[in-house]
């Protein structure tokens, strides 16, 4: 199971094949990144959860996230390729950076996917030399491929496939996850029986009402115990929607391989 939180070791990181956590499992853990994300799929389809938007992401497509925003990929078909780019946001013309802020997240643009892959192909090419100049040759290649997209958003084709229902539960949850929030309740508010939410919601996002609800509690913990000096566990427990401070303990140690008690001393320096 991997971290909520992935950043790469260094401020450009750059992936082209089958990602082996996602093939093996069908979806990635929600998880937030503090570099942008540009996703390029060459070859099948996935879904991709942003924020509070479910997307069909399609051969072709190009996706743009920013830094902090929770998303997770779901992949119906293994068989896949793909390119992901992680980056600090001196990789972006800071004249659009606000633009790419706005949620709109996903690019599908056939009348430049042939320029895009070309891009890509010179970043790839220079992230594998890396000489002395391949660094200023990459921020030249990103910056271009952002212009691209820019310059040519008014004929991108309108994406509207998500499912709302799931689109308005993933909201809800992610405004109310510390309150008392099960699965009975949801499919209540939405008119639909708990067994039948509960497949919508599997089919949709790739994870389980229960592991989703608990990844977005385990995120915000994760930022309480790094950020409040001598908070008890107890209280961040209750804090992030969890009854039970020990079962609270045991999933945060599942995901991040570590105890709470453990990140909030390395947090304020008392551990190495």
């Amino acid at each position: 199971m991997s971290f909520i939180k992935f950043d790469p070791d260094n401020n450009f990181y750059f992936h082209h094949g089958v990602s082996k956590r996602v093939a093996e499992t069908g979806a990635s853990w929600p998880h937030y990144h503090s570099l942008y994300e540009i996703y390029f799929l060459e070859e099948g389809n996935c879904t991709y959860i942003i924020d509070n938007k479910v997307y069909n992401v399609q051969s072709g497509d190009i996706v743009i996230i920013p830094d902090g925003i929770i998303h997770h990929t779901k992949y119906d078909n293994i068989k896949h390729s793909r390119i992901l780019i992680n980056c600090i946001c001196d990789y972006i013309p800071a004249s659009i950076q606000s633009s790419i802020s706005t949620g709109n997240y996903l690019f599908r643009n056939p009348f430049v996917t042939d320029e895009v892959r070309k891009l890509l192909d010179k970043i790839e090419n220079e992230y594998n030399l890396k000489d002395s100049f391949s660094d200023e040759i990459i921020s030249c290649h990103t910056h271009s491929l952002f212009y691209l997209l820019m310059r040519n958003t008014e004929s991108c084709i309108d994406i509207d496939d998500g499912n709302r229902v799931i689109e308005q539960a993933v909201a809800y949850i992610k405004e109310n996850f510390a309150s008392d929030i099960t699965l009975s309740s949801l499919a209540k508010m939405f008119s639909v029986s708990p067994e039948h939410f509960s497949r919508l919601f599997k089919k949709e996002t790739g994870l389980g009402f229960s592991k989703y609800l608990n990844s977005l509690r385990l995120q915000y913990a994760e930022q309480l115990l790094k950020n409040a000096d001598d908070q008890n566990i107890t209280k961040v427990a209750e804090i992030c929607g969890f009854e039970d401070s020990n079962y609270f303990s045991k999933k945060f140690k599942e995901v991040y391989g570590i105890s709470p008690k453990k990140v909030q001393k390395k947090s304020k320096g008392d551990e190495k």
